[in-house]
């Protein structure tokens, strides 16, 4: 975090506390993740309706937009995680230039979905952690192929395990230390990751 964000992040902060508000509350995400990022990666967080998506600045919006779903916390946390992996190049692009392949995916494109979510899964799951909140993984595939949860999940755990050891990307490293320090909690160790829980 450099100075400037540094201290708009104190402020911000200072104003919020996890015992004064409920737990895990959507709006601290926006508020700890706009501190964080507006002013270094011209970013910002926001609630969307059904469908999360990422849009880059334009003509009607100077900064980029990660929008999560429905106010729901896990899919901040989950978009965000989509967002820390994300080239530079990839972030000028409507949800980094990936085609998305709905819920009723076949096998093969049930396991094209799974590799590319092994990584941000992996560190939405840190993010929860950091958080104090239970994580599941997500197949997201319920009216399509039958798909190994357990398989999947052990893959999802091993890109954590593989990140804990050689370390975060460094956007997903300074927000796992913001909700570190908003929720204190302790830091991550690998036996937090022996199973996630639902």
């Amino acid at each position: 975090m450099n100075a400037n964000s540094n201290l708009a992040f104190e402020q911000t902060f200072s104003s919020l506390s996890a015992a004064e508000a409920s737990v895990h509350n959507y709006q601290d995400l926006i508020v700890l993740f706009n501190a964080t990022f507006t002013d270094t990666e011209n970013t910002v967080l926001v609630k969307g309706g059904d469908e999360p998506i990422y849009i880059p600045a334009n003509s009607n919006h100077q900064n980029h937009r990660i929008v999560f779903a429905h106010g729901y916390f896990a899919s901040a946390l989950h978009e965000i995680s989509h967002w820390c992996i994300a080239g530079k190049q990839r972030r000028l692009l409507e949800d980094y230039g990936y085609w998305y392949s709905p819920d009723g995916r076949n096998v093969q494109q049930q396991a094209e979905f799974e590799k590319v979510e092994v990584k941000p899964q992996a560190i939405e799951w840190a993010f929860s952690c950091a958080a104090g909140k239970p994580f599941r993984v997500s197949t997201d595939n319920l009216n399509g192929a039958p798909v190994d949860l357990q398989g999947f999940q052990e893959a999802v755990k091993q890109q954590v395990l593989f990140y804990l050891e050689h370390g975060f990307p460094p956007r997903a490293t300074e927000f796992i230390d913001v909700l570190l320090g908003f929720y204190e909690t302790k830091n991550l160790e690998k036996e937090m990751f022996d199973v996630a829980s639902a």
